[in-house]
């Protein structure tokens, strides 16, 4: 293969053209751009159409849709394609007499093929003809690697096999797309767009089908506690689930369900992308979540255009960011980046063995000492560090609040030496206590980079101790309030430490933590080689984080 080939892989799009431009052939092209592959396509019917239906269908005769096929497979290497809108039972048949010709009778496998069953336009018109459902389903399915119908259209091809059609929970999405695999496909992607569920019904269905996978996009993942304090109750949001089939098993894809008027050519838009990834050498795995990615921010990102039901943004993807804009599904996306960048790591520092000892109660008071008394020098290091950041605020607008966040760290070490007092050790104790590698390692560093005069590097710096304490806190808190909970409250003697940084004060300062470091990276979005840099720091301070606990456990 040649470079540029590899680089820009060839797909095709075999469908229907929409003069408004949001659906159809114009949408597969502009998504075949975006995802940087060379576009063709077949044309199997013309309409007039805009945001508010489809006025008038065209269909030009099978033998020049074939004709179309020819000039495109005789020139050009394939490697994905689609169907969308086929119109009527003669252009199904010319499509798949021609895949047939060059494939199938010659011993080669078809590319790719994604049929999106086209029947019903958003606004409700016909487009396919009634006898061409089952002649789609015959002829078509068998050279189909992946199908992705939305719900009635999935109804409308069960019906037709007098098979249980309708749709109306996730169970039955499950039934329906073991059910669509019987009529040929080799892979389904039920779209679940049309369904209203929640994250307790995807909870309440993997616990009696633990064998499904499940793909969260800008949902909540595991450790990410203090931003589910800063945004609305993931439980309880509206998602949109999302139902893939394959011969590896059966993968959940769940996302926000975004209200949005935005939503002409989803579907085409959708299976454009998957033959993109697909082409590319994804797996239909990987290919569903970027695709559904895609679309989701295609949906949230676009401008209302028409009277009707407008298109999705396209070119959303073209704009090169480190960080995404905050949308209203994922107002934080630069915190949500650094967790699941550093997702090993962070779930080693939060779940760390310090800490559920602690939690247990059964940590040995010798290392819980050593531990305040190391937390207190390097806690004053922290505030040498922050002192550097309030001196910086005046040339760095969107941190208004550091001069503010110094006086709350001063005052944490002041509160600090007080417990410190309630555990027996005086303040000459802790003047007089050697610091460990561990504390020196940590506190050189924050000095280090507050030295070299990057705002944003010791903001980043600093960022990893305030959140990730945070983030045990809450982590505590939630695991605390299971059933039959493996945290012991009642009589630990760490119970206080437990309660302060779960509680209000100090998720107060955690909350203004994420709104800075957000307000950095939307106000002067980093470029991808300074976002790795800001990832390291915080990646370094997070090893820096866990090397402590380390040191205060291996006393036992």
């Amino acid at each position: 293969m040649s470079r540029s080939a590899a680089e820009q892989p060839a797909v095709m799009t075999i469908a229907g053209t929409d003069s408004s431009g949001g659906a159809g052939i114009q949408a597969d092209l502009k998504t075949f751009t975006a995802h940087l592959c060379y576009g063709a396509s077949v044309h199997v019917a013309l309409t007039a159409q805009n945001t508010t239906g489809v006025q008038a269908v065209h269909a030009p005769p099978p033998e020049f849709i074939e004709q179309q096929l020819r000039s495109v497979l005789d020139d050009v290497d394939i490697k994905a394609m689609k169907t969308g809108m086929l119109f009527d039972a003669k252009s199904i048949r010319a499509v798949v007499r021609i895949l047939k010709l060059y494939y199938s009778d010659r011993g080669r496998s078809v590319p790719f093929l994604v049929c999106d069953p086209v029947c019903v336009s958003t606004s409700g018109h016909t487009l396919l003809q009634a006898d061409a459902v089952e002649v789609m389903i015959k002829e078509l399915f068998p050279l189909t690697y992946l199908l992705t119908p939305n719900k009635s259209e999935a109804e409308l091809l069960l019906s037709q096999h007098d098979l249980q059609a309708s749709i109306e929970s996730l169970e039955d999405m499950l039934r329906a797309a073991d059910d669509l695999l019987k009529l040929g496909p080799q892979a389904i992607l039920l779209k679940g767009g049309h369904l209203t569920v929640s994250m307790r019904d995807v909870e309440r269905i993997t616990l009696s089908n633990p064998e499904l996978r499940v793909v969260r996009s800008i949902l909540f993942e595991e450790n990410m506690e203090i931003l589910q304090v800063a945004e609305p109750d993931p439980a309880s949001k509206e998602i949109v689930v999302d139902v893939l089939r394959a011969p590896s098993g059966t993968t959940l894809f769940a996302r926000p369900r975004v209200n949005s008027t935005s939503t002409h050519g989803t579907g085409c838009t959708l299976s454009a992308a998957l033959v993109c990834n697909l082409a590319r050498g994804m797996t239909v795995e990987d290919a569903t979540r970027e695709a559904t990615m895609y679309i989701h921010l295609g949906i949230e990102t676009a401008v209302p255009i028409g009277k009707g039901y407008g298109p999705l943004n396209h070119m959303h993807s073209l704009t090169v960011r480190s960080v995404p804009r905050a949308t209203a599904s994922n107002p934080h996306p630069f915190t949500r980046l650094l967790i699941q960048g550093t997702a090993g790591i962070w779930k080693e520092y939060v779940e760390h063995q310090f800490v559920k000892q602690l939690a247990q109660g059964t940590l040995p008071r010798e290392c819980f000492i050593h531990f305040i008394k190391q937390d207190y020098l390097y806690l004053r290091y922290y505030a040498r560090a922050y002192a550097l950041l309030a001196a910086k605020s005046s040339t760095f607008p969107s941190i208004k609040s550091a001069t503010d966040t110094i006086i709350n760290v001063i005052t944490e070490v002041e509160t600090h030496k007080a417990f410190c007092a309630q555990w027996g050790i005086t303040e000459a104790e802790l003047l007089a206590t050697p610091e460990s590698p561990a504390t020196t390692a940590y506190g050189a560093y924050l000095l280090d980079v507050g030295l070299q005069g990057d705002t944003s590097k010791l903001i980043m710096a600093c960022a990893a101790c305030l959140l990730g304490y945070g983030e045990v806190g809450l982590w505590l808190k939630k695991e605390a309030a299971r059933p039959h909970s493996w945290v012991v409250t009642e009589g630990n003697a760490y119970k206080q430490w437990m309660d302060d940084y779960g509680g209000e004060h100090y998720q107060n300062a955690v909350r203004v933590g994420i709104e800075t470091i957000e307000a950095m990276a939307q106000a002067d979005p980093p470029s991808p080689v300074r976002f790795e840099e800001w990832k390291g720091i915080w990646e370094r301070c997070t090893r820096l984080e866990k090397g402590f606990w380390d040191m205060a456990i291996n006393l036992a």
